[in-house]
């Protein structure tokens, strides 16, 4: 059970990290074709950076977090049964 949580919770944080790692792309050539006077969706980005990207850039951080701290309890705890 708990391996299925724990590859479930990788998968999904390895999901948003490509979707973090695309709208990143995307703010790049946005910010560049803003330089250059041609419309490639900054306006869409920035409108779109509160309600969508924030919250996926924290869910990054936080499930790092959670997962570092799983696998570092559930080795705590192999070694504490094998004593």
């Amino acid at each position: 059970m708990k391996d299925k949580l724990l590859n479930g919770l990788n998968l999904f944080l390895t999901i948003d990290f490509f979707f973090v790692l695309a709208s990143f792309i995307w703010f790049a050539v946005a910010l560049l074709g803003r330089s250059f006077n041609i419309p490639l969706g900054f306006d869409a980005w920035h409108r779109l950076w509160e309600p969508v990207f924030m919250p996926a850039i924290g869910l990054i951080m936080a499930g790092a977090l959670v997962s570092g701290a799983s696998s570092w309890v559930l080795k705590k705890w192999a070694t504490f049964k094998a004593e």
